[in-house]
């Protein structure tokens, strides 16, 4: 936490329009920490789609209730790899199980990222997958992830007055 500390003290950051901070999943230190350190205006749950993440994410969700941060939507992560050699679909790590906790529960889901190498080819290469392979399914649904949280994140915020 020593270091998101300094990043949001110390670095001059300009003018942002976001400023997003992916934290470990769980509901630990890191998380309480940062609402205590910044106004939050809301959080993204992510999660796989086994069983065991979904209940995590559960978690982080009723615990950001409780300290009264709005939670934005939920997105799952490494839904489906598509393989490369035959062209179809494994469902390695399961599917839809955080589309299930988000009807469930009535928070929006904001897309599913499938399972692929663009997201660690660009990784390793450094440059974020929608700039590096904004073509590839996984850039395709980041960004679509992207664009329905910030959406959601405007309408959170409140609107300028009119004259």
């Amino acid at each position: 936490m020593g270091i998101v500390r300094q990043f949001l003290h110390q670095v001059e950051w300009g003018e942002l329009d976001y400023l997003i901070v992916d934290l470990p999943p769980g509901t630990g230190d890191a998380q309480l920490s940062l609402v205590q350190l910044v106004k939050v205006s809301g959080a993204v749950m992510v999660a796989t789609p086994q069983d065991v993440a979904v209940t995590g994410a559960l978690k982080g969700i009723r615990m950001f209730e409780s300290v009264e941060v709005p939670v934005i939507g939920i997105v799952e992560n490494m839904r489906g790899f598509a393989c490369p050699d035959c062209n179809s679909v494994h469902d390695i790590f399961g599917s839809g199980g955080a589309e299930k906790l988000s009807a469930t529960i009535g928070v929006p889901f904001l897309g599913a990222v499938p399972l692929g190498l663009a997201v660690r080819e660009e990784g390793d290469r450094g440059e974020p997958t929608v700039i590096g392979r904004p073509e590839s399914a996984e850039g395709r649904a980041l960004a679509a992830v992207a664009e329905k949280a910030a959406a959601r994140v405007a309408g959170l915020s409140p609107q300028p007055a009119e004259t």
